[in-house]
């Protein structure tokens, strides 16, 4: 019962640090809310960046058991941002205007983990730099992702290594431009899909992938729920377009091979 001079809970979670990290500007009720929300958002998105850096690597080395544990992971957290949408659907839109004019021009879109994450899994846009050219340590991260191959490339050359006719351009391409659809690509999925027990472990690492794209596509789609719900068409407080902007973020594809090839099965 005594901790003067050992390790407590407190201290390994560094929580005076954690907990005196909620900093409201005004004295409304609902700031406390939406400073959590995002701080914790924040905190799975570092384990989600763990995980897939991770899997990467293990792809990389055709070690595609540990690869799909940490990948499922991946997909849970993202299951577990959607849940967060639900507690901040409680903040109604005279709860969030009290206090969003002190947000100044501080905005989701600039949270650099997410970029991060939409780099890793392969949305790479280079013009989304430019929000964090005030930060050189960051652009170096982000830069650095850039000319790391996405979860996407090390899967598709993981397939190439175990005799799939992967097309050469396919490998050799630009890994800092996203990926463009690809018809032979379809084939080479086709070709898995028509034959699970023979491709077992590929077929099972394209239904990961397809699992992590669902759980992403529907963290985008509440996200555009709850800004329309809260904010209406308003522009977002960092420049975008609001839910305008995010709509069409919607149409973004990350493996976009694994949903084509459900109409040609």
């Amino acid at each position: 019962m005594h901790f003067d001079g050992r390790m407590s809970y407190t201290d390994y979670l560094q929580l005076d640090l954690v907990l005196g990290a909620q900093k409201p500007l005004t004295d409304t009720h609902d700031e406390l809310l939406f400073i959590i929300q995002h701080q914790t958002s924040e905190l799975w998105m570092t384990l989600a960046l763990h995980e897939i850096n991770a899997a990467r690597d293990a792809i990389s080395q055709d070690a595609l058991q540990p690869a799909f544990k940490m990948l499922a992971r991946v997909a849970r957290i993202f299951e577990q941002l959607n849940n967060a949408w639900d507690v901040l659907r409680t903040m109604t839109p005279s709860d969030y205007t009290a206090f969003r004019d002190e947000l100044g021009q501080s905005s989701g879109f600039q949270s650099w983990q997410y970029r991060l994450i939409e780099f890793s899994l392969g949305n790479r846009n280079t013009a989304l730099l430019q929000p964090h050219a005030h930060r050189p340590d960051i652009t170096a991260k982000l830069t650095s992702e850039l000319a790391r191959p996405t979860l996407y490339d090390v899967a598709l050359r993981a397939l190439a290594r175990g005799g799939l006719p992967v097309p050469s351009f396919v490998l050799d391409r630009d890994i800092s431009r996203p990926h463009v659809c690809d018809d032979d690509l379809v084939h080479v999925w086709e070709q898995i899909y028509r034959d699970p027990q023979k491709y077992w472990s590929f077929y099972e690492l394209a239904e990961t992938l397809v699992d992590i794209e669902d759980y992403f596509r529907r963290w985008r789609f509440n996200h555009v729920t709850t800004v329309e719900r809260v904010i209406g068409f308003k522009r977002g407080t960092g420049g975008t377009g609001g839910v305008d902007y995010l709509r069409r973020m919607l149409a973004v594809e990350l493996f976009p091979e694994l949903w084509r090839v459900r109409t040609v099965l």
